[in-house]
């Protein structure tokens, strides 16, 4: 199994998926308590959901589980949101609070991830935004995210259906996260600009506007495109038709915010 999936394309865009793999290899398997592997902390259906909206986009794509070890952290295994609930870079916990492992993974096997799944999927993530930027001069890094639209271990109440993060407006030009607000208040949806969600290690980490790359996350609550947030997290044909309108919508936003920053 490659634990990586580049699909290159022609544009300024790149499209980051760190959370909808779902393979397992078979000692993690073995050593996740029989309920995590449902996998239910999953981006499901994310790839399904962003099919053909960013014409000319390049996607990069983890093929492992987030359990395995989370393609979003930075391998130093620091917080993300210190002081609030969170999971880490190979997770102890699910989405509920819940321990996920039978035999927990000891430091050389956290480290053997890093070299085996972590790594590669940013060396590939690193190499097609610096192919992308000698191509335009710019890049732009969209992560893409879908989380339970309620999650009492992580947020309280109920999740807006898009929330946009930019490290509190550090990772892109104001321009980008400008047009792509602008976008989602004006649509059916609800949404936040760098609510409980700000981007995680990808968007901080890659987001350099004055180098000439923005990075942009978009988590989006799973109500708003399955029609159920439990298994099989079959996706519904009309809510993500609806949404599939307003992503498009942001990335023509994109797009045209790219271009008077040339």
């Amino acid at each position: 199994m490659n634990p990586v999936e580049a699909i290159r394309g022609d544009g300024p865009i790149v499209l980051g998926q760190p959370h909808s793999g779902i393979f397992l290899p078979d000692e993690v398997r073995a050593a996740l308590k029989a309920p995590a592997r449902q996998l239910l902390d999953t981006d499901w259906r994310i790839p399904e959901l962003y099919d053909g909206l960013a014409e000319g986009a390049t996607i990069v794509r983890a093929n492992f589980s987030r359990y395995v070890i989370d393609a979003n952290r930075p391998p130093d295994g620091a917080s993300l949101y210190p002081g609030q609930n969170t999971t880490g870079l190979v997770p102890s916990s699910d989405f509920d609070g819940r321990y996920i492992w039978e035999t927990s993974p000891d430091e050389a096997e956290i480290a053997r991830r890093l070299e085996q799944f972590h790594r590669p999927y940013h060396d590939a993530l690193a190499g097609e935004l610096e192919r992308v930027q000698s191509v335009h001069g710019f890049a732009l890094l969209y992560d893409c995210h879908s989380i339970r639209s309620t999650t009492p271990y992580l947020f309280e109440g109920t999740l807006p259906d898009l929330n946009i993060g930019t490290n509190s407006g550090s990772s892109c030009a104001s321009e980008i996260e400008q047009a792509v607000a602008h976008v989602c208040e004006n649509s059916a949806f609800t949404s936040v600009l760098n609510g409980r969600f700000k981007g995680g290690w990808t968007t901080r980490h890659y987001g350099q506007p004055e180098a000439g790359i923005h990075a942009i996350q978009m988590e989006i609550a799973q109500s708003a495109y399955l029609e159920s947030e439990l298994p099989p997290f079959t996706i519904s044909q009309e809510k993500s038709e609806k949404l599939r309108l307003v992503l498009a919508e942001v990335f023509d936003a994109i797009t045209k915010a790219l271009g008077e920053l040339k």
